[in-house]
């Protein structure tokens, strides 16, 4: 029990860090995204491979690569995910600080529902009626917010898309987290250096040439994006998937009251009618995963 205790306070830790991320991209709205992300891949890379070293794993992060190497598919998936992700943080970075924090929030409320849909059509997975209802419920969400809009949300949808396929790619290949997102970094840390001296020779770079606090805040993306998820992979081993499915909704829940409450974002009738669906629906998917895994877990006892 005290095991699972302190597996729940690693994941709600690592999830309200993630909540909190719209302010700290926030703080460098004035840099261009473009710069924010070869930043956070740069010392995401220089962040975790400092880590891996100190935790003297130096060794076995060499093991992996050569391993992954061996298994040419597993590499190149594990490429594969690197571009998603990054694609992910990117479009992020953009809709936080082009006021869309709203959208994103949308993005991972909905990204649990496009990863049972990928399990549906690549793994052949089943979905029991309730799971059926609750998809339908959030098609209608993101419908109504569509005609509400004027057009598609292509943010939330582009998230949620890009980090469905991520974990589903990533759930095939067995790899530490820490050594995992350093290998991961590892693959776009050429691209992200390359554009940072790009726009250094062209005098269009924000890092050293602006204020103490910005440098810092580029510096620190990269322990921004170690430290949630490394609390993450260390507290799910400790509690079951279930449980981090219910946690999991603290990180939009908090951007949308960000956006709205913090930044001002709209939120009108629509929306709240759309967001109330979407919310209905994963009300109906969490509590029937609940009931599969209490029926599963009598099962084998």
């Amino acid at each position: 029990m005290q095991t699972e205790k302190g597996g729940v306070l690693f994941v709600v830790g690592s999830f309200l860090l993630w909540g909190f991320m719209p302010i700290y991209w926030k703080h460098l709205e004035h840099v261009a995204s473009e710069e924010i992300l070869s930043g956070r891949v740069v010392w995401a890379f220089v962040s975790t491979f400092l880590a891996v070293l100190l935790m003297k794993n130096g060794k076995q992060l060499w093991s992996d690569v050569k391993e992954l190497w061996s298994k040419q598919k597993q590499f190149w998936s594990l490429f594969l995910a690197a571009v998603l992700v990054t694609g992910n943080w990117f479009i992020y970075i953009w809709a936080v600080n082009h006021d869309f924090i709203v959208q994103t929030s949308l993005g991972y409320y909905i990204n649990p529902l496009v990863s049972v849909l990928l399990g549906l059509f690549f793994l052949k997975e089943k979905l029991s009626t309730a799971q059926m209802i609750a998809f339908l419920l959030a098609v209608i969400g993101v419908v109504l917010l569509t005609i509400s809009y004027g057009s598609i949300p292509w943010i939330a949808l582009s998230l949620a898309l890009t980090f469905a396929f991520y974990g589903f790619i990533k759930k095939n290949i067995q790899l530490d987290a820490l050594r995992g997102l350093a290998i991961e970094t590892a693959f776009i840390v050429p691209v992200a250096a390359g554009y940072y001296f790009f726009i250094f020779a062209k005098g269009q770079v924000a890092f050293l040439h602006g204020d103490f606090k910005t440098d810092l805040l580029l510096i620190g993306t990269g322990i921004a994006t170690a430290l949630p998820l490394l609390l993450y992979a260390k507290g799910i081993q400790k509690i079951p998937l279930y449980m981090a499915g219910f946690i999991q909704y603290i990180a939009p829940t908090m951007m949308l009251f960000i956006g709205v409450v913090i930044y001002n974002e709209s939120f009108g009738k629509m929306e709240l009618l759309s967001f109330s669906i979407i919310w209905a629906g994963l009300i109906l998917f969490t509590v029937s995963k609940v009931y599969e895994s209490v029926v599963t877990k009598r099962s084998v006892q």
